[in-house]
């Protein structure tokens, strides 16, 4: 079933995209990240270009978010305070992830750029993943169990001026900190087309010290607005989402997280999450095997 996108310019197999689709909502509901992260990479691997893949995944993020956070705004899951702060600084860092999207794209290099910042990433928090789990797995053999880790924000944070009370996280903090991590996120949607989930979420509760029952809401409501606020400033100013794309992506992804949700509730938690890392250690190897080869034409002549 062949389709066009007219905003990447080629013809693809449409059945294939909605499998893509399908496997990072997969992915999603065995894991409970949004497979914003390994959208793109499958994406620029199957011969989208990379900037259209990642304006084109954070407009699916956004449909796939919207059913979390009405699940666990039910249940009081979300801190609206904390998630209103953050948005705020989502939305300002979307304008920043635009004006260096822009340049970078003048320059020619925003596809090295965004395959750099893939690699870096998801090498970085893939590693932490399996250390994490492999650490777990271990104690869990012996018998010896890890300390539990106590509840605290970062010193950095702690010495922020301007405190508020965030009643639902549990927290006296200064708003600056949740607001500079909603720029950080806002960036890195704009230029990766991610949800910020897997970055967000141990932010949250590592360095602002967020209470664990209201991470994962709060999370979802950011990349909620902020994929918003990123599509809308794809389509204003690099005009790189391609709308078909886009829907068969969604169309893919909200299916296979219904399997994959069932298949999590049956499944040890401690070997998803050492899954889990060894999919992203393994997407970001590729990637980076990718910058190092040699392509097959070094030049390209178009006609002007």
């Amino acid at each position: 079933m062949d389709v066009y996108l007219p905003i990447a310019n080629l013809s693809v197999n449409g059945l294939v995209i909605i499998g893509l689709g399908l496997i990072t909502g997969l992915l999603s509901g065995i894991f409970g990240v949004g497979g914003g992260f390994l959208t793109t990479p499958l994406m620029i691997f199957y011969g989208i270009p990379p900037t259209v893949a990642a304006a084109s995944a954070a407009s699916q993020v956004t449909g796939a978010s919207v059913s979390g956070v009405f699940a666990h705004s039910r249940r009081g899951g979300v801190d609206y305070q904390m998630g209103s702060v953050m948005v705020a600084g989502g939305i300002l860092g979307t304008g920043i992830g635009s004006a260096l999207f822009n340049l970078l794209q003048s320059l020619g290099q925003i596809d090295t750029v965004i395959n750099i910042l893939y690699v870096l990433l998801l090498g970085s928090i893939g590693g932490l993943m399996a250390k994490e789990s492999i650490q777990t797995i271990r104690a869990e053999r012996s018998g010896v169990p890890i300390a539990a880790r106590k509840r605290r924000h970062h010193p950095l944070v702690a010495s922020l001026p301007m405190r508020w009370r965030f009643y639902r996280s549990g927290l006296y903090i200064s708003p600056l900190a949740p607001l500079l991590l909603g720029v950080a996120t806002g960036v890195l949607t704009m230029l990766m087309g991610i949800g910020g989930g897997f970055i967000l979420v141990p932010a949250m509760l590592y360095v602002l010290g967020m209470s664990a029952n209201v991470v994962v809401g709060t999370s979802l409501y950011q990349i909620l607005f902020v994929t918003m606020a990123t599509t809308m400033m794809h389509a204003l100013t690099t005009h790189a989402i391609d709308i078909v794309l886009a829907s068969l992506l969604l169309l893919g992804s909200v299916t296979g997280a219904q399997f994959g949700a069932q298949f999590a509730q049956k499944a040890s938690p401690v070997t998803l999450r050492l899954i889990l890392a060894a999919v992203v250690l393994l997407v970001a190897g590729r990637m980076a095997l990718g910058l190092g080869y040699r392509p097959d034409e070094i030049y390209t002549v178009a006609p002007l």
